[in-house]
């Protein structure tokens, strides 16, 4: 699957995923580099400790298959539950955060090598 085509899938089925929420504010940051990707998620619907940590443990499964990534995407459909599409993203990506910002969740994503550092492309919690 070329890059941009996985970045598409990905940001649509995230973009999906807060439209649920029926948000009034969405943002979508994406940050490129040649062995990487950082993608960023805002809305203005906090959500629950609970929720938060369904999300950040649907994200980070412990085994990572994005060989499969183009399998995994069009496998998801329409119908299935959010927890599992959402599993089905964290299979492809490298690491996920997800918490409450001072309007509403972060969804950080980042994709890419062994090579690829985050670090250099996270937003900064503030103080």
């Amino acid at each position: 699957m070329k890059r941009k085509e996985f970045l598409n899938r990905l940001i649509g089925e995230v973009s999906n995923f807060l439209l649920e929420g029926n948000p009034l504010r969405m943002v979508i940051s994406l940050h490129q580099e040649e062995d990487g990707a950082h993608l960023s998620f805002f809305d203005d619907r906090k959500r629950s400790e609970e929720d938060l940590k369904r999300m950040r443990e649907a994200l980070n499964p412990k085994h990572t298959r994005p060989e499969l990534a183009e399998y995994y995407g069009m496998m998801a459909g329409h119908d299935t539950s959010w927890d599992a599409r959402l599993k089905l993203i964290g299979w492809q990506i490298k690491h996920a955060t997800v918490r409450n910002s001072d309007s509403g969740v972060q969804i950080d994503l980042w994709l890419g090598s062994d090579a690829f550092n985050p670090d250099q492309f996270t937003i900064e919690k503030d103080s």
